[in-house]
């Protein structure tokens, strides 16, 4: 049994930031032992009540990323920003100084048979992923997000909360999945393309395509 907890460090004070925190305090209550030691968060320019709510939660702010690469080039990372492009572009910068990334499930989010989780990616409460799933690196997968059998999500995909990919999706790089939204079986979604909150897809998304409503146009 692991009795020394890795250290680590959240890239990103806002929203996600904070839920991320949440699955790593699961995922130590859930071992029964420490197996994660925060270090605190890193952000270039947080908001004042993202630190105040922060500090709130006993939470250290350790700077900027170029503050902190010391720091980042000693504990496990993992970006915590929802805008797929950003988390690209910071976890290139981080990885080209060496750093470690370190892949969250929240123990109550249920993964099926043949599922490959991506290193760096995040995985949050009440997500349902079912069988021979692929998810690509830094994968986000927000609370109550579910994802159909047979699906592959590309690098940096974020999935927010409620959104349901239904069977045999491909959803490639940067991509952003709007809270609430389907996109039903058999679909491609191209590469940073965003599909509104509560969209309904029911044809094939080109790159770089912003779409929403229902259907989705």
């Amino acid at each position: 049994m692991k009795t020394v907890a890795d250290d680590i460090v959240v890239i990103g004070a806002g929203g996600f930031g904070r839920e991320t925190l949440d699955v790593i305090e699961a995922v130590n209550a859930d071992a029964g032992a420490p197996r994660w030691r925060v270090l605190g968060v890193v952000d270039d320019a947080p908001a004042a009540i993202h630190l105040e709510r922060l500090a709130a939660r006993g939470y250290r702010h350790l700077g900027g990323v170029d503050a902190a690469e010391r720091v980042l080039s000693t504990a496990f990372v993992v970006v915590a920003i929802g805008a797929p492009a950003v988390r690209a572009r910071i976890a290139a910068h981080l990885e080209a100084t060496g750093a470690t990334s370190a892949t969250l499930v929240h123990p109550r989010a249920v993964l099926g048979s043949e599922v490959t989780v991506g290193v760096g990616s995040v995985v949050c409460a009440g997500v349902q992923v079912s069988t021979n799933v692929r998810l690509g690196r830094r994968v986000h997968l927000n609370p109550g997000a579910i994802v159909g059998h047979d699906t592959v999500l590309g690098d940096d995909v974020s999935v927010n909360p409620g959104a349901v990919l239904s069977g045999e999706v491909r959803v490639s790089e940067r991509t952003l999945v709007g809270a609430g939204a389907v996109v039903l079986q058999g679909l491609r979604v191209g590469a940073d393309a965003v599909i509104g909150a509560a969209a309904c897809v029911t044809r094939d998304v080109a790159d770089g395509v912003v779409v929403k409503g229902v259907p989705a146009r």
